[in-house]
């Protein structure tokens, strides 16, 4: 199994990147694991609807130029459906066993994601209702693939 997960933006707090390196080293043993960044726009303060739009449309491009037409898209989105670890774990499972081999999560940027990309989008998740930092949500990603991974292979795992 072949895990990305495309983000918009540099991870900046060394704590942060202490534990994305943990849980991509842990998920090596399950597939592999490829983190892409790609650029993010600055925000004007004050920005009207049409610049956040533009915005939004610049990073979803740079996100949507990763993309391969063989890959199964999983964008994160407050609109998006939730699971439980458990239900997260056997969506993962029947992604592979229907051949999806390549899962690509995309994390937006601060404004979110473009139109286009949810329209690329195979289906969108959401982890809560509420809002997380970016870099945060990768490393709660990560750690919910590495659960669902555990979960699969009957392998215990706190819960």
């Amino acid at each position: 199994m072949k895990f990305t997960i495309l983000c918009v933006g540099k991870v900046k707090e060394k704590f942060y990147r202490e534990a994305i390196n943990e849980y991509t080293k842990r998920l090596s043993r399950y597939g592999d694991i490829n983190i892409i960044e790609v650029a993010d726009e600055k925000t004007p303060d004050q920005a009207s609807e049409a610049v956040e739009l533009q915005i939004k449309e610049t990073e979803g491009q740079r996100l949507l130029a990763k993309m391969r037409d063989n890959m199964y898209v999983i964008t994160l989105d407050l609109k998006g459906k939730t699971y439980d670890s458990v239900a997260f774990s056997e969506k993962i499972s029947d992604l592979k066993l229907r051949g999806n081999s390549h899962l690509v999560f995309v994390i937006g940027g601060s404004l979110g994601l473009s139109k286009s990309l949810l329209d690329r989008a195979d289906e969108s998740v959401s982890f809560s209702k509420m809002t997380f930092p970016h870099q945060l949500m990768r490393v709660i990603l990560l750690e919910q693939i590495y659960r669902a991974c555990r979960i699969e292979h009957k392998e215990p795992y706190h819960k």
